[in-house]
């Protein structure tokens, strides 16, 4: 288990108590006593550290290598039901991308999603999660073979960007995007949106547009990242802290602000800590939003996704 700055407190007790057990098992010492007021202790911190998380923090947690990715989510729920489809039909298929059939109980589903990789090697196999253009347009042409069949989308969302690249400006990637943000308002089938890692900028927006939006708990969701922002504004990367919290990005904020719907609460410690629990609480929200979204008619549904979106950014005083 990797640590995380913040999260040094918690390591110490956990190696504290593991050190207690081993004394325990090759000595005649009766440790237990001790052992319980540790795994006290370590709980109590846990409960303070990851109860009075910062912004900040919360986007290093979305970020912990050891968090489930979009694949480890399709793997879980559709278990050898996955089938997936390559290709753009144009230039070539993009493996920040990825995106197939699958069922999850018994329900067929066009699944998408941005997927980072676990190790050096698989990071630059899937360009670290940011999608080049012909990415986009192969998730939009599963996304139109769904609309077509009548299968219902489910879009993963953790990328920390589209790819900025010189070779992405020159096949259009901002025309990629604007269409698939275009082409989705249009869909027919429910399309459901769950955000499990970084939501950034229009790289996150190019498959993030939905009738029911969901966001784990320790996440994020912003026009961009907090070093960015703070590069832009202070010429270093030394006030990401106060970028972070001025751009309200986690789950709370966008709730509050009405961008989306649903925050999926995450085991103590983030969704990496039991991922068995994780994946049922994504399970259980995409049944019961596809319930509510089935329930209307295509037409009323591609309205109210329209005004859902169109009434962003609205301001009264």
């Amino acid at each position: 288990m990797e640590y995380l700055e913040f999260e040094l407190p918690i390591k110490e007790l956990h190696e504290q108590l593991e050190k207690c057990k081993i004394i325990g098992d090759e000595s005649d010492v009766d440790v237990t006593e001790t052992c319980e007021q540790i795994e006290k202790k370590l709980k109590e911190t846990k409960k303070e550290i990851y109860g009075n998380l910062s912004a900040w923090q919360r986007v290093q947690l979305s970020r912990h290598p050891s968090r489930p990715y979009t694949l480890d989510y399709v793997k879980a729920l559709c278990g050898d039901s996955f089938l997936e489809l390559h290709g753009d039909r144009n230039v070539m298929d993009d493996k920040a991308m990825i995106g197939g059939l699958g069922k999850i109980d018994g329900q067929s589903f066009m699944i998408i999603g941005t997927q980072k990789g676990y190790n050096t090697k698989t990071r630059q196999y899937r360009n670290f999660g940011m999608a080049n253009p012909e990415g986009y347009r192969k998730a939009l042409r599963l996304m139109k073979s769904a609309d077509k069949f009548g299968i219902p989308i489910i879009s993963f969302i953790d990328t920390p960007g589209a790819f900025p690249g010189l070779e992405a400006e020159e096949r259009g990637q901002g025309e990629a995007i604007a269409r698939n943000i275009y082409e989705m308002m249009s869909i027919s089938v429910p399309i459901i949106v769950v955000i499990i890692g970084e939501g950034a900028s229009g790289g996150a927006l190019g498959i993030g547009v939905g009738d029911h939006i969901c966001m784990l708990e320790n996440t994020w969701y912003s026009v961009i990242s907090p070093e960015s922002c703070s590069s832009i504004l202070w010429r270093s990367w030394e006030h990401k802290e106060i970028a972070a919290e001025a751009l309200k990005l986690t789950s709370k904020d966008m709730l509050k602000l009405k961008l989306i719907d649903k925050i999926i609460k995450e085991p103590l410690g983030g969704a990496h800590y039991d991922r068995e629990a994780t994946y049922n609480a994504v399970r259980k929200e995409l049944m019961v939003s596809l319930n509510k979204i089935q329930s209307l008619t295509p037409q009323k549904r591609i309205e109210q996704r329209r005004e859902k979106f169109i009434a962003m950014g609205n301001y009264q005083d």
